[in-house]
C-alpha cells in the first residue's frame, strides 16, 4: 500500500525519465489525472491516455525528450506538500518556480491548476509540487 499516491506518481515519472523510457504507466486517481493534464498543457509530456480497464484504471504517459541531446523535458519534479507537512499558500504567497520558468501545481477550491492561474483567479490552496 502506498501512503502518498502523488509522491508515487511523481517518482514513477522521474524514474522513467532517468531510465530513458518512452511510456510510463501509473495507477489512476482524479488528482493524478488533473496533474497529468496540467503537465501536458504546459508542454512537459508528449501525450497521455486514461484507461479504465480495471477498478482503479491507469494513466499512460508518453514522456518528452529533447531531440538533439536526448535529455528529458522535465529537469526536476518534486513534491512540495506531503502528508506529514502540508504546505498551503494564499494567492499572494504562491511560489515562483525558477523565477517564473517552472510551474507550481496547486490544489484550490476551484480545482487543480498552476500557480500562475491561481494568482490570476485570486485563489490559494495546497501547493502539490514544483516542475521545471
Amino acid at each position: 500500500m502506498v501512503t502518498d499516491p502523488i509522491s508515487d506518481f511523481l517518482t514513477r515519472v522521474r524514474n522513467a525519465q532517468s531510465a530513458g523510457h518512452k511510456v510510463v504507466e501509473i495507477p489512476a486517481s482524479k488528482i493524478k489525472k488533473e496533474i497529468t493534464k496540467i503537465l501536458f498543457d504546459q508542454g512537459y509530456i508528449l501525450n497521455y491516455k486514461f484507461e479504465d480497464n480495471s477498478v482503479q484504471g491507469s494513466i499512460k504517459i508518453a514522456l518528452k525528450y529533447d531531440k538533439l541531446t536526448g535529455k528529458p523535458a522535465i529537469k526536476s519534479i518534486q513534491r512540495a506538500s506531503r502528508p506529514g507537512l502540508r504546505y498551503y499558500a494564499g494567492s499572494a504567497e504562491l511560489p515562483r518556480v525558477l523565477n517564473g520558468l517552472g510551474i507550481a501545481i496547486v490544489s484550490t477550491s476551484k480545482g487543480v491548476m498552476t500557480g500562475k492561474q491561481a494568482k490570476v483567479e485570486n485563489v490559494g490552496g495546497e501547493v502539490i509540487c514544483y516542475v521545471y
